[in-house]
């Protein structure tokens, strides 16, 4: 008996109805089947999917004064950082990282938090107090959604407040309390390479002192170039005890779905550098693993800000982004193939400071404000007080804080050598850069002034490129509800600060 009729003839009763019986006969032998190959793989594809969806441990480590380009990888050639350019080449390395203000405390304040600096409130400033669960702290929603989080040494700080976790005495200390098969995400805080220093480690240690990178606003002296080695041989410290970490990890087993960040939170604390504007003081380091998903030994040009870490943890831990986050997550372009400029948009940085020290003269409780967008090709800065001194006054007997001797620098050698050759002929245009008055507004062509020494912003052939980046950075600080374009700036000056101030005698 033919099943199904032959081409051309109509379909009678009989023929219907068998065909209905065969038609549900095959359906239900098809059923069958599938629900069978299902019970046979169903574990197995929930499983695939579960480890597809696992959620990674997170480790952030973080160097303390740690600015661009002093690691081995960036081919500084006195300094080695071994273990961050082993993350480096095991993930992806950023070239063109910034922090959002170049101060201990609000740097920090941006990365837990996702947002611009300013919007921070106190928490603008150095030496603060914090307002636990006020701005929505990455860690704590971690927390919160399964996470065990902890924290070693300096985290969010200096200043009254823990948003970064509960503190442990110890990476051990942590991990022995870890629970088993839950994910961690631990804040890896070191204390170096802030200062002191001890004289002359880094030439003990046999580093080269004329090989060693020296800023263009550094005075070139053997006094100048042991600080700096002696800032080098700290560098190695971090990187070696971030390497005990890495190492820790990689023995675990952990290491392959762990988000390894490791970076600094500002340039390094020398004159012009730190609390400053300029490359030196908010360009920092910055390399990502994640060996689970993310493609290996990749170079990123893109434009990034330390505010688009926290973002970034959260859509790992497949969890919604903050509205209040100013920054953005990195995960696609992480999760991506590709090197060079990757993502369109990020061409641009906007930066900031206020408060570092209440470093001015008698009477004046205030900072430094001044905010600057960052692109290619040009570095714009507006000064919003060009009164005050960039650094805090120089006549320690006039002083806010009693004593207080250029205050938004670290004493150290370089600053001690600057000063006391002030009024030298080859030294004083240096020490002018980093202590002397600043104009309202400042420019830098990148590509012939790479390290924003010549002022360009009163040259009428850059008044185009001035008007433009000046009403870009506006319109963003606009956007990004910064008080000083939308008023209530004044309570920057009037917070708490609750450190001390560089002192005089400079010894």
């Amino acid at each position: 008996m033919e099943i199904f009729p032959r081409a051309g003839y109509p379909l009678n009763l009989r023929d219907t109805t068998i065909l209905r019986l065969y038609e549900r006969k095959l359906m239900a032998r098809q059923f069958l089947c599938g629900l069978c190959l299902l019970l046979f793989v169903g574990g197995r594809t929930e499983q695939l999917l579960a480890e597809e969806n696992r959620r990674p441990n997170i480790v952030f480590a973080i160097a303390d004064d740690w600015g661009w380009p002093h690691a081995s990888v960036y081919g500084d050639k006195v300094v080695q950082t071994p273990n961050f350019d082993r993350v480096a080449k095991r993930g992806v390395l950023f070239t063109h990282a910034y922090v959002s203000s170049p101060s201990c405390t609000p740097s920090r304040g941006a990365i837990v938090t996702g947002q611009d600096f300013f919007r921070l409130g106190g928490g603008a400033n150095l030496h603060c107090d914090w307002p636990a669960g006020r701005y929505g702290e990455y860690p704590a929603i971690l927390e919160k959604h399964g996470y065990y989080v902890g924290t070693y040494r300096k985290s969010w700080g200096p200043g009254n407040g823990q948003p970064a976790g509960q503190a442990y005495k110890s990476v051990d200390s942590f991990f022995a309390h870890l629970p088993t098969g839950k994910p961690f995400c631990f804040w890896f805080g070191a204390s170096d390479p802030h200062r002191g220093y001890e004289p002359g480690t880094g030439k003990a240690r046999g580093m080269a002192l004329e090989q060693v990178h020296l800023f263009g606003h550094f005075p070139d002296h053997e006094t100048v170039r042991s600080d700096v080695a002696d800032y080098y041989y700290e560098v190695e410290r971090f990187d070696r005890e971030f390497g005990q970490l890495l190492d820790r990890l990689a023995a675990s087993g952990e290491l392959q779905n762990t988000i390894v960040v490791v970076t600094g939170d500002h340039g390094m604390p020398f004159p012009r550098c730190k609390a400053n504007l300029y490359d030196s003081g908010v360009h920092v380091p910055l390399a990502i693993s994640w060996p689970a998903k993310v493609p290996a030994g990749r170079v990123i040009d893109d434009f990034v800000c330390l505010t688009d870490i926290a973002p970034t943890f959260l859509a790992a831990a497949h969890l919604p982004r903050v509205p209040e986050m100013t920054g953005r997550s990195l995960l696609p372009m992480l999760e991506s193939d590709k090197s060079g400029w990757v993502e369109k948009g990020r061409d641009h940085v906007v930066v900031g400071r206020e408060r570092h020290v209440p470093a001015q003269a008698s009477g004046n409780p205030g900072g430094y404000p001044a905010r600057a967008i960052r692109t290619r090709d040009f570095l714009y800065i507006h000064n919003y007080a060009p009164d005050r001194w960039p650094a805090g006054t120089p006549d320690h007997t006039d002083a806010y804080l009693k004593n207080g001797w250029l205050g938004d620098c670290d004493n150290s050698p370089t600053k001690t050598y600057l000063w006391q050759n002030r009024n030298d002929e080859a030294v004083k245009k240096k020490y002018d850069l980093c202590f002397a008055k600043r104009p309202a507004e400042e420019l830098y062509d990148l590509s012939k002034d790479p390290e924003q020494l010549r002022n360009v912003a009163s040259d009428p052939a850059y008044a185009d490129q001035k008007r433009r980046l000046a009403t870009e950075l506006e319109a963003e600080l606009v956007a990004r509800r910064d008080p000083r374009t939308l008023g209530g700036a004044e309570a920057f000056d009037r917070y708490p600060y609750h450190g001390r101030s560089p002192r005089w005698p400079f010894r």
